[in-house]
């Protein structure tokens, strides 16, 4: 089957089809991880978005039922140069072409990925629409794709946190890290050897403003009992449970779209709890300390962004995935940046002088890797437990 991918500029590129037949708006953006790809499928930040994989061979080692981010995947569409026509893992459980057809997400393949985010690079990230359709010409791919209502100023965040509150991982039956035992053993699961958990001795809360699974379950390795509560959930509810902390997640979208969340963590500061977030939690936090965000050219989305801790001069290579940042000459002087980005200078760690509050914008919990900043886990229960 034929597949077309349009811009908002004009340009289109045309390819082969593959996951489902259906058609999908979004934000054009790239990612350049090597490795990964059932994880950035899954991660709800990619919500409203169409990703583009820069390295050449995607899907080789197919999808698993273990290492997803979240319930569903929440990408728009898939863009690829290749996918692999073969799956060669022993912990896969299908394909990347039969899952994105499962959850009804287009893919294109063929394209001159390299072309397409260099454009990206120099245009910045813009409106897009993927189709794997029949009867939709390039001339109205185009107008699809700046028809799109775009995501600046739109709330994605209630489309993708989970609508109930509840607790993390009850049994420890999903949140042990495992490593492959060597030897000689039977092939299946009796290769994954789980280490054991910690007592769950902290409660706390996690606020769901898209959550990867990954981050609650190196919450539970730290030995604390995540309480994981709506998007909208007010900040009297939580703080009426009684945490000895506060984790604000990851998520989708404009961060100033996200009024409701902005109000519910100034009034926890005013509090004094222990406050730890990641991503979009950083750009909330940012706001409820006073500042402002906006939108990057074409945003942060990898597995190799270099990050400077300006205290100790360490240089950490980090995981991120996020367009917006937070604008340092925003800040009130009680807040002090504390990590930045070596490729462009923005913000990536904020860090109250006198509440038990930091924030990052990359993913130190980042699965599969790397794996630089999972010490800041640590922290956060030295933090809370210091509090």
């Amino acid at each position: 089957m034929r597949a077309i991918f349009a811009l908002e500029d004009g340009t289109v590129y045309h390819g082969k089809a593959f996951g489902a037949r259906a058609s999908a708006c979004g934000e054009a953006c790239f990612n350049t991880s090597m490795t990964g790809y059932q994880e950035i499928l899954t991660d709800p930040s990619y919500k409203g978005q169409i990703v583009t994989m820069t390295y050449p061979l995607i899907g080789n080692y197919g999808i698993n039922r273990v290492d997803l981010e979240s319930f569903q995947p929440h990408v728009a569409g898939f863009v690829v140069r290749e996918v692999s026509p073969v799956v060669s893992n022993w912990r896969a459980d299908l394909s990347l072409g039969a899952y994105l057809e499962e959850n009804g997400i287009p893919g294109i393949q063929g394209i001159d990925t390299r072309s397409l985010t260099k454009k990206l690079r120099v245009a910045g990230a813009m409106k897009s629409f993927l189709t794997t359709e029949e009867g939709i010409e390039p001339e109205e791919a185009v107008a699809r794709a700046r028809a799109w209502e775009g995501l600046i100023g739109v709330d994605y965040v209630q489309k993708v946190t989970h609508p109930a509150a509840f607790d993390w991982d009850k049994k420890d039956a999903d949140s042990a890290a495992f490593r492959l035992h060597q030897g000689t053993v039977d092939v299946g699961n009796a290769r994954m050897l789980r280490d054991p958990l910690p007592a769950a001795d902290i409660p706390i809360v996690a606020y769901d403003f898209g959550a990867k699974y990954n981050i609650l379950r190196r919450l539970r390795q730290t030995g604390f009992q995540v309480h994981v509560v709506p998007a909208t959930t007010p900040a009297a509810e939580v703080l009426a449970r009684k945490p000895a902390g506060v984790f604000l997640s990851n998520g989708p979208g404009d961060p100033a779209a996200l009024g409701y969340a902005v109000q519910a963590v100034s009034e926890l500061l005013k509090s004094g709890i222990p406050i730890f977030g990641i991503c979009l939690g950083h750009q909330i936090l940012g706001q409820a300390f006073g500042g402002r965000t906006f939108k990057l050219k074409f945003g942060h989305r990898g597995a190799n962004q270099p990050v400077k801790d300006l205290a100790s001069g360490r240089v950490e290579i980090t995981s991120q995935n996020h367009g917006f940042a937070v604008d340092p000459k925003s800040l009130p002087s009680d807040v002090v940046v504390d990590r930045i980005n070596l490729n462009d200078q923005t913000v990536e760690g904020m860090r109250h002088r006198t509440k038990p509050v930091y924030c990052v914008q990359y993913h130190p919990e980042a699965s599969p890797g790397p794996h630089d900043s999972a010490r800041l886990f640590d922290e956060f229960r030295t933090l809370v437990s210091r509090s």
